[in-house]
C-alpha cells in the first residue's frame, strides 16, 4: 500500500483533511446513512466485466456493494485508517495515494465512482483529469457531488470551513466543464435535493 501523504502540501495544511477522516474512521458506516446501491449501480451501468475504482471511497461504504457487479473493485483513498476499515468488506482491493498522482496505468478502470469527495480533493481539476487518464476508453465515471448551489451544502461547506478541512466545493457545471474540457461526455442529473450526479462517458478511439 502506497504512503504519498507526508509530502509539502500535507504539512502547510495545520489541519489535513484526511486528519479529520483518520478521526473518523472507526465509526464512520455508523455516521452515514447506507448507500443506495441501485442508484449507483443504474448510473454507472453495471454489472461490467472490467475493473471498478472507487476514487476518495474511504471505507468502501458504497463499493462493497457494488463488488458483485465488477471482475475487481479497488478502493482508492488518502487516509490509511479508513482503507483499513474498507478491508473488513469482502471483494475490495485497498490503495493508498494522491488523488492528482494515481498509481494506475492508462485505462486500467471500466468504471470510475466517486462518491462527496470532488470538494476533499486539494486539486479537483488535477485529479479530475487522473481520473479520465485511468478510465478505459469506452468507460463511464460517476461522480456524486453536494451541489453548492443549494443552501443546505453551503452550510455544510461554512462547517467544514470552520472545521479546517480546507474543502474545494466547484459547482456541478463546473465539474462538467473541466470533464468535457478533458475529452468526456458529461451530462448531469439533478438530484432535486442537495446532491449532483456527474455521468461522464470517456468516447472509444475515433468516436465522434
Amino acid at each position: 500500500m502506497r504512503d504519498d501523504f507526508t509530502g509539502k502540501e500535507a504539512r502547510r495544511n495545520p489541519m489535513p483533511v484526511n486528519l479529520h477522516f483518520d478521526i473518523l474512521a472507526r465509526f464512520y458506516e455508523r455516521l452515514m446513512p447506507p448507500a443506495a446501491a441501485d442508484q449507483f449501480a443504474l448510473r454507472l451501468a453495471l454489472p461490467c466485466a472490467g475493473a471498478l475504482l472507487d476514487a476518495g471511497g474511504g471505507t468502501g461504504r458504497v463499493s462493497a456493494r457494488l463488488a458483485p457487479y465488477a471482475a475487481r473493485v479497488v478502493v482508492c483513498d488518502l487516509s490509511l485508517p479508513m482503507l483499513r476499515q474498507s478491508r473488513r468488506h469482502p471483494g475490495l482491493a485497498a490503495v493508498q495515494a494522491r488523488g492528482h498522482r494515481l498509481p494506475f496505468a492508462d485505462g486500467s478502470f471500466e468504471r470510475v465512482l466517486v462518491v462527496d469527495a470532488v470538494h476533499h480533493f486539494q486539486h479537483p481539476d488535477r485529479v479530475l483529469a487522473e481520473l479520465m487518464r485511468v478510465l478505459a476508453p469506452g468507460g463511464r465515471l460517476v461522480i456524486e457531488e453536494p451541489d453548492i448551489g443549494r443552501w443546505p451544502v453551503r452550510l455544510v461547506a461554512l462547517a467544514e470551513r470552520l472545521a479546517l478541512m480546507d474543502s474545494h466545493f466547484l459547482p456541478p457545471s463546473r465539474i462538467a466543464a473541466i470533464l468535457a474540457s478533458l475529452g468526456g461526455r458529461p451530462r448531469l442529473a439533478d438530484e432535486g435535493r442537495w446532491r449532483s450526479w456527474i455521468i461522464v462517458d470517456k468516447p472509444l478511439p475515433g468516436g465522434s
